[in-house]
């Protein structure tokens, strides 16, 4: 695909990598209504997915140009299909999460066919540049798994079990691998497939593994609804005492924390993953931009702990976070 002509002032596409806000209305960048954008994820809609689409709403506002969001619900297949389609229907750049890079190789290879820039956002940091994309934003879940076994190390525990709630996510696969690389006891993972789709059934797996091992003192949850809706009724219904952390933020797991019955949680700043693949798409159509050094950009990972959680409940009410 032949560059699109640049149509919006230079200063403007700064302010948005600076994520500073929206100019005032008469002093808006021209419209660049002729581009569209589309972001193609496995999400849900949920907690976390909502913010992320409400950041690539948000930038393709500011930045004047058409949007197509859409979610899979954790449906890889109907991913793969989004992608095609929209290869068809003249998505001008593609961003989109990898939970499962197989399943998305084929579409994604077609949109590079066709000249279509991509990046991956969210999950995907090591399967990016295979897929064709120039970039990923979002948060290396190694990485992430890694602060989380530091942190676990430094309140003494010995023994943390790490839940999977989606089987063949490799995110949720890495997160674990980091933990095990850095926490000094043992880490063990356990199987909760489909816990999100039956946060009852989540909670008896998960107490019948603390009754049946009373040496696991912590639990990694690896989204924030597993954390506050299966992970702590789990622990009361045991009648344990488990330190527990979590990856992503909800509204309950906040206020776990801020009562002191969660530990942490990391935050991938889901809403900057949105807002920065839309704007290093926009980037790249209209002025040739590959930013990211052909390595990630990440947005995190960030702790909110009791020390920090204020602010951030403020933020989330406000719907940034």
């Amino acid at each position: 695909m032949s560059m699109k002509k640049y149509v919006a002032l230079a200063g403007v596409a700064m302010l948005t990598l600076a994520g500073c806000a929206a100019p005032a209305a008469d002093t808006a960048a021209p419209a660049t209504s002729d581009l569209k954008i589309c972001v193609y994820t496995h999400g849900d809609g949920g907690t976390f997915w909502s913010v992320a689409q409400k950041g690539a709403e948000q930038a393709a506002a500011d930045l004047g140009v058409e949007l197509d969001y859409q979610g899979a619900n954790n449906d890889a297949a109907k991913q793969a299909s989004t992608i095609e389609a929209g290869v068809a229907a003249g998505c001008d750049g593609i961003a989109t999460s990898v939970p499962d890079a197989e399943a998305l190789q084929g579409p994604m290879d077609a949109a590079k066919a066709a000249g279509i820039p991509t990046v991956t956002m969210n999950s995907g940091s090591s399967a990016f540049a295979k897929l064709g994309a120039f970039t990923h934003v979002g948060q290396d879940e190694v990485i992430a798994g890694q602060q989380a076994g530091l942190k676990f190390n430094a309140m003494g525990v010995k023994h943390v079990l790490c839940p999977i709630q989606e089987a063949g996510n490799v995110g949720l696969a890495d997160r674990c691998a980091g933990l095990k690389q850095t926490f000094k006891g043992k880490a063990e993972e356990f199987n909760l497939d489909g816990g999100l789709a039956d946060l009852t059934a989540a909670t008896a797996k998960l107490q019948a593994a603390l009754e049946a091992d009373k040496t696991i003192d912590a639990i990694f949850a690896l989204n924030a609804d597993i954390a506050a809706k299966a992970a702590m009724p789990a622990a009361e219904a045991a009648g344990v005492s488990v330190k527990i952390g979590t990856v992503d933020m909800s509204p309950e797991a906040l206020d776990a924390i801020e009562a002191g019955t969660m530990e942490f949680a990391i935050d991938q700043q889901q809403y900057a993953q949105g807002y920065m693949s839309v704007v290093l798409l926009y980037l790249n159509l209209t002025n040739g931009h590959e930013l990211g050094g052909g390595q990630p950009v990440y947005t995190g990972p960030g702790f909110v702990t009791k020390d920090n959680v204020a602010k951030v409940k403020e933020l989330v009410a406000a719907g940034s976070r």
